[in-house]
């Protein structure tokens, strides 16, 4: 049997505003995180947030160089606190990232190692970004990974549909949250037989 944890990844109120009108995928990631609950699957929820100064940003990166340059997306921000709709729970670690990757400086792996998780279910926002570049390291990692692709969103819908459709089934079983409830729910029917 594997043991799996369900990441939760920048569901945090700076990003999850620019995507709160996709009711669609906003009710899939509550259900993800409902049903790890109800199954005893880890929730592990993953943020990007800077110390106060920016330390962690260099100039040389393109992207992160401009939350600099604007302010904003520090650790103790609005922006970059875990949104309501998804709140975690006590004994639930969040996970500060520096990077894309949840990965990327942060203590995720250790979290992980520590619980003897082997298998990543993976929501959030964007799909071109913390989706794809954590993914591919925990591939790299050799995590079992299935991405739930009702609830992931990115700006540009046609990038979603060529990863979900063509690059993420190289690395990783994609599936809505209710194929996945399906799965899980099987599985529990042939433990018990």
């Amino acid at each position: 049997m594997n043991h799996p944890a369900l990441l939760v990844m920048d569901m945090q109120n700076g990003i999850v505003s620019r995507f709160q009108e996709n009711q669609t995928m906003m009710n899939a990631v509550q259900k993800s995180v409902e049903v790890a609950r109800q199954k005893g699957i880890p929730v592990i929820f993953v943020r990007v947030a800077f110390s106060e100064g920016y330390p962690e940003v260099s100039p040389k990166n393109k992207a992160f160089s401009q939350v600099q340059q604007m302010g904003g997306m520090t650790v103790s921000e609005y922006a970059t606190q875990i949104h309501e709709s998804v709140q975690p729970r006590t004994g639930e670690p969040i996970v500060t990232k520096y990077r894309v990757s949840a990965f990327a400086g942060s203590n995720l792996e250790v979290i992980l190692r520590a619980k003897q998780i082997d298998t990543l279910i993976l929501t959030g926002i964007a799909t071109s970004g913390v989706v794809l570049s954590t993914l591919r390291e925990a591939a790299d990692k050799d995590f079992a990974i299935t991405v739930l692709e009702d609830a992931c969103a990115d700006p540009d819908s046609e990038v979603h549909r060529v990863l979900m459709e063509k690059v993420f089934p190289r690395q990783a079983t994609v599936q809505t949250v209710d194929e996945w409830v399906k799965t899980l729910d099987s599985i529990h029917a042939q433990e018990t037989n």
